[in-house]
């Protein structure tokens, strides 16, 4: 039987030996609990670990789960694909958007985003490694649009996100994840002070060291921290990534 709370130090032990040796603080490092298709019980004992930022792929799954768990106070993501007509239940109930990538997206989101609630932190999700399969702005597209997103009102640009195609050798993984560092500060170059990104959303279970040291400030892990995933379907009609 999975023992989450024994899954997560053990995660926990791999981010500090990693950011030791990269020469960084771990607390500077978000683990995001990546809840998809998780039972609430899973998700309950996860957040009474210590995870309160939870990630979350399918809309109408994750809008179910976060009113079930509205006393838990946790920090919602979504980080699955976003189509333009689920934008306002993601603007209503999540803290965090780390997959767009299109400003018809980013526009959406921020004309709907509730007044009562702050800016909904974004990241571009940039498919670094130009994969046709994948979605994401290509890395040139990045730059423009960064500068259009920095413009919008009721959203805040924080930073980039990526998933680079797996890799068996550290130095291969880390590759795609500097190549993100690098065009996140030429992004930066662009930027006034006050706009400037501080988030690199990438690293999951089997390349958390190598994000890590190319600067990782969140890593969106799911099975090291609950177990394999049930294959099954999703409510959506595809089966879970």
């Amino acid at each position: 039987m999975v023992s989450i709370e024994k899954n997560i130090t053990s995660v926990k032990q791999r981010i500090e030996q990693a950011a030791v040796q990269a020469g960084r603080d771990p607390n500077s490092i978000k683990l995001l609990a990546v809840s998809k298709t998780r039972p609430i019980n899973d998700i309950q004992v996860a957040y009474k670990a210590g995870l309160n930022a939870l990630g979350e792929n399918y809309v109408q799954e994750a809008t179910d789960k976060i009113k079930s768990l509205a006393t838990l106070g946790a920090e919602w993501h979504f980080i699955g694909p976003l189509q333009s007509n689920k934008t306002r239940p993601v603007t209503e109930h999540f803290d965090w958007v780390h997959s767009v990538d299109r400003i018809k997206i980013a526009k959406r989101l921020s004309e709907q985003r509730p007044e009562h609630l702050p800016p909904l932190n974004i990241c571009l999700q940039i498919n670094i490694d130009a994969e046709p399969s994948k979605s994401g702005a290509l890395p040139e597209q990045a730059i423009d649009l960064a500068l259009l997103v920095s413009q919008l009102p009721n959203v805040r640009l924080r930073g980039l996100m990526a998933i680079p195609k797996a890799c068996d050798t550290l130095e291969a993984q880390r590759q795609p994840f500097r190549a993100l560092r690098l065009l996140k500060e030429q992004i930066n170059q662009q930027l006034d002070n006050s706009q400037k990104l501080d988030t690199l959303s990438m690293g999951m279970s089997g390349d958390i060291e190598a994000a890590i040291l190319e600067g990782s400030t969140i890593l969106r892990v799911g099975t090291d921290i609950f177990g394999p995933r049930a294959s099954t379907v999703n409510n959506n009609g595809s089966k879970p990534l």
